[in-house]
């Protein structure tokens, strides 16, 4: 199938029929589905803990914890998503449907583990959370990106539905 430059299938969307039949019966959709809000969520608790630190000075072990969480929660994700990447598009990453995606996610998991490395070698705690605020700015419009996907994906399903059913009266 060819692609397009923007790197989605220039002739039948996001999936093509057998992916979207692969999306729909991995475990590794389901995995994705409860991964991605609980890591969200990680998150969103999280950038107000390390934006409360910069702004007093308070609580940085509890930010800490939270940044270390939402990173392992990242690497879960990661590594769980080049999995169901495999399994519906037959390559671990940067499949041409979500090219672009994992390019992002890739400066996200460095930005992430940059944070662990100033963690580690004790740099100063404001570079840390600095650091971890670009982390989570990566990770926004990651996530953004994989919010997108996901709608267009649905709107796919919609015409392809609604093209079915045209035929079908």
């Amino acid at each position: 199938m060819a692609s397009n430059a923007r790197g989605t299938k220039a002739t039948s969307g996001l999936y093509t029929p057998e992916e979207r039949v692969r999306r729909d019966t991995t475990v590794w959709t389901l995995v994705q589905g409860i991964l991605a809000p609980v890591q969200f969520l990680v998150f969103a608790v999280s950038l107000v803990l390390v934006i409360r630190y910069l702004m007093t000075g308070e609580g940085y072990w509890l930010a800490t914890g939270s940044i270390v969480l939402k990173t392992l929660l990242l690497y879960t994700i990661m590594v769980t998503g080049a999995i169901w990447e495999k399994v519906v598009f037959g390559k671990y990453l940067f499949a041409p449907a979500f090219f672009w995606e994992d390019v992002v996610s890739m400066a996200v998991i460095a930005l992430h583990t940059l944070y662990l490395w100033a963690l580690f070698a004790a740099w100063p705690t404001d570079t840390q959370m600095w650091i971890a605020l670009a982390a989570y700015g990566a990770y926004v419009v990651n996530a953004v990106q994989f919010v997108w996907k996901l709608r267009m994906a649905r709107l796919q399903e919609a015409q392809t539905r609604a093209a079915t059913q045209g035929v079908a009266a």
